[in-house]
């Protein structure tokens, strides 16, 4: 292994090119531009991050067509924090959005989003569905936290996962419905459900709007809880085949108390009905997959697909049962981890994976470097280009992620190719070291380990000078 770079000389080359903006012109008209997000989707339940038993033949065909990031990492593992972190290109510690409650144009109100800036060059922006924070279930149907500067219009479908809501199973009953293990199971095939009209919308609209140049936005509500989705999706997923995962139990001796949310472990529910909700959780992902299918079909159909630039993203991941933890607001690599997957049409590593590791507050700058935009003024994140041209590029840029406990302090993680190093309020609640290489699922912390003293040392100082260091390519 190689020894580890000096905090110093990481930082100087963390100023990476990128490649010179696409010129436009009449025989380079600007590209379109179609965004999906799915809400709460953790890359373990996605075929094409090697989920075998996954059903996500969509999301797949899109990973083999494009570049997929093996390695992408949300900057906070909860929906408004992230939101707003990658629509506007800047760290949670910049919004100063660290809960579901606050819009960030109270602490930025002339800041420049990502649509913003693509309306600026003349392009339509619309959104449909969930892209800046919605309460789910409760505000699905109306604007939730909406940035109303961002679009030129907007669309709020309602579905029958929502006019059936009353008879949703909570198997945590003392937690809300946005925030439960809950489930249901309905008839039909999933296009009158929510994220079948938001498909429905998106169709209507890149049919109306096929001459561009577009941003469009398409916001998925699934696989987000309450785990809603029709039978035909639920029988791709035999109950007796649903495994949770087994882990070593004195591995719980060496994580620091401030980095488990779950007490008791798994809710305190038994194996049956954490089987029954994992298997609503990937029946619902199905469901989702199955929309995103029919809006790719209508850019063949439309043959806007090679002038469309697609980004497939979720907002953070979840925890299925891993350290017995379920949802989101951890530090681990199932929540911290993000599903990202980039295809420009005009790309040269299409069709290849890059494990470097990059993040969402990058996606703004990058959106924008491959539509041939600058990024707005002000932008944290820097622009991936060189990796969707060539995912083995060049990078020592590592990613990082935070969560607050509130008044007992802030989670910071860092991630490089090897290592996730985390600090508990600043290290004084914990302290958390895993080698990703020999021990991806991190049941080892080693962060106490005599031998790992140097990695810790260089990993704290990355750590904290990377909360205010400029990074983004020169």
């Amino acid at each position: 292994m190689k020894p580890p770079l000096t905090a110093s000389l990481l930082i100087g080359t963390l100023l990476i090119c990128s490649r010179p903006a696409r010129a436009d012109g009449p025989n380079n008209p600007k590209p379109n531009v179609l965004l999906i997000i799915s809400d709460d989707l953790t890359t373990t339940a996605l075929n094409c991050y090697g989920h075998p038993f996954a059903k996500s033949p969509n999301v797949d065909a899109l990973a083999a067509k494009g570049v997929r990031f093996d390695h992408a990492y949300c900057q906070y593992p909860l929906c408004n924090p992230s939101r707003c972190s990658f629509m506007t290109g800047r760290r949670p510690d910049t919004t100063r959005v660290y809960d579901n409650g606050i819009n960030f144009r109270e602490h930025l109100p002339d800041v420049v989003t990502m649509p913003q800036q693509f309306q600026k060059a003349g392009y339509f922006a619309a959104r449909v569905g969930k892209i800046y924070h919605y309460g789910v279930p409760a505000q699905i149907g109306t604007n939730g936290l909406d940035d109303g500067k961002s679009w030129n219009q907007v669309v709020n479908p309602k579905g029958r996962d929502k006019d059936e809501e009353a008879d949703v199973i909570n198997f945590t009953p003392k937690r809300g419905l946005g925030a439960a293990l809950a489930w249901l199971q309905t008839e039909g095939t999933g296009e009158d459900h929510t994220d079948g009209k938001i498909a429905d919308a998106i169709i209507k609209m890149l049919e109306e709007h096929k001459q561009g140049p577009f941003f469009i936005a398409c916001g998925f509500f699934r696989p987000h809880v309450p785990c809603v989705s029709s039978v035909n999706y639920f029988k791709l997923y035999p109950l007796d085949q649903i495994q949770l995962p087994h882990e070593p139990a004195d591995h719980f001796k060496l994580i620091p108390e401030l980095a488990l949310t779950c007490n008791p472990l798994n809710y305190g529910l038994d194996d049956e009905k954490l089987k029954i909700f994992t298997r609503a959780y990937f029946a619902s992902e199905s469901l989702m997959d199955a929309q995103m299918g029919r809006v790719m079909e209508s850019l063949d159909r439309l043959k806007l697909s090679d002038h469309t630039i697609v980004v497939f993203i979720s907002d953070h991941g979840w925890c299925l049962g891993e350290h017995g933890q379920w949802q989101k607001q951890l530090l681990f690599e199932e929540s911290a981890r993000v599903p990202m997957i980039i295809y420009d049409p005009s790309a040269k590593g299409n069709g290849k994976v890059s494990s470097r590791p990059v993040e969402l507050v990058d996606l703004c700058a990058t959106v924008c470097d491959l539509a041939g935009l600058p990024a707005p003024e002000g932008v944290e994140g820097g622009s991936l280009r060189s990796l969707v041209e060539n995912p083995d590029a060049a990078w020592d840029r590592p990613a990082f992620t935070q969560v607050s406990r509130g008044k007992k302090g802030m989670g910071r993680s860092v991630r490089t190719e090897q290592w996730r190093y985390t600090e508990w309020d600043a290290g004084k609640a914990g302290v958390e070291l895993y080698d990703q290489v020999n021990d991806p699922r991190e049941y080892k912390n080693l962060a106490k380990d005599p031998g790992q003293a140097s990695t810790v040392a260089h990993l704290q100082t990355l750590l904290r000078a990377g909360w205010s260091v400029d990074r983004r390519p020169k």
